[in-house]
């Protein structure tokens, strides 16, 4: 029991808190739906309500790509963890993170918009290790006193 109990505590202190993940759009659909209800209203008061559908905004890769950050990008089927180092006209220079001789380039077209994860600090996992090792303590202080 004790034996598992210092497997599991070792396996979550090698646990990263940093995780990638998929960076939301603006929630601009949900703000113009509720501006278009504003507006519907005071329209129903004048005039008919036509029934209109705005496209979702097109994402811009280079603006998610930001110098510096780590992330996960999709590339013509494959999967790169990369640090950008800058953009150079329409193409993208980065290297990748365990590998940081090896320069990669891509161009904007190759790169999937849709499955750029951005590496982040993950709350839940980081709260999951400290109740871990919390309870970990609480069995060694309470196995120490018996």
């Amino acid at each position: 029991m004790q034996r598992n109990l210092y497997l599991i505590i070792i396996l979550f202190s090698l646990t990263s808190c940093y995780t990638y993940q998929v960076k939301k759009q603006a929630d601009t659909a949900s703000d113009n739906k509720q501006e278009f209800k504003k507006n519907a209203s005071l329209a129903n008061n004048t005039a008919p309500n036509p029934n209109v559908q705005q496209a979702p905004a097109p994402i811009n890769i280079q603006e998610k790509l930001t110098a510096g950050k780590n992330f996960k990008i999709d590339v013509d089927g494959k999967k790169y963890k990369i640090i950008v180092d800058k953009w150079e006209n329409d193409s993208l220079v980065a290297h990748q993170v365990h590998n940081p001789k090896r320069t990669l380039k891509f161009h904007k077209n190759q790169i999937n918009g849709d499955k750029i994860a951005e590496k982040r600090f993950s709350q839940p996992i980081a709260d999951i290790i400290t109740i871990v090792a919390y309870a970990g303590i609480g069995v060694a202080i309470y196995s120490l006193l018996q």
